[in-house]
């Protein structure tokens, strides 16, 4: 089913996008929410003819959008976070931490034009900010231990509790059983 988009919805497509949809989410979710129309042969006149008179419109929103991107060209985060012994995250780091640390430096981004795969281990992941179709900023995001040296500590502590010597026991001899043989009951 084609539908032309009335709004950005963030893995789908942009405003005035045609995507193809199942039927089911368009009909259920879709054209009932106002996201989306069906994209019938006169939809589409229509949507060409607003989109060659918004030409100058859409060409002064891509703008807007380069200039707020190039705000955060350079914009490398850290982000703590709570983490167990091996290194797994008490929880994940997603969209919602990468804004709350962007506002943390001024830096005031929604939340719900932010991807990132979430984070459940420490290490380097990448936040793409979708501002606008044709302009995503990639953003580096560094998760870190905010407990490193807690961690180290008990790494340590567990490292020296294995590690104590085991004596070994002496080697018992095998000693092989004589198999009695089944008796057969005699056959009268």
């Amino acid at each position: 089913m084609e539908i032309i988009l009335k709004e950005d919805i963030i893995g789908l497509g942009y405003k005035n996008d045609i995507v193809n949809v199942k039927s089911g989410y368009g009909r259920n979710y879709l054209i009932p929410q106002g996201k989306g129309v069906i994209a019938s042969p006169s939809a589409k006149k229509v949507l060409a003819e607003n989109l060659k008179q918004q030409a100058h419109k859409l060409a002064a929103q891509k703008a807007a959008a380069e200039e707020k991107a190039a705000v955060l060209n350079g914009v490398a985060l850290v982000i703590p976070a709570k983490v167990s012994i091996t290194g797994q995250l008490y929880g994940s780091v997603g969209a919602a931490q990468v804004a709350e640390a962007l506002a943390k430096l001024g830096k005031e981004v929604d939340r719900k034009i932010i991807t990132m795969k979430d984070a459940k281990k420490v290490g380097d992941y990448v936040a793409l900010v979708h501002y606008h179709k044709e302009v995503v900023v990639e953003i580096p995001v560094q998760v870190v231990a905010e407990n490193a040296d807690e961690l180290k500590a008990a790494a340590e502590a567990a490292k020296a509790a294995v590690a104590p010597v085991v004596e070994e026991a002496p080697a018992e001899e095998e000693v092989e059983a004589p198999v009695a043989e089944e008796e057969t009951p005699a056959e009268a």
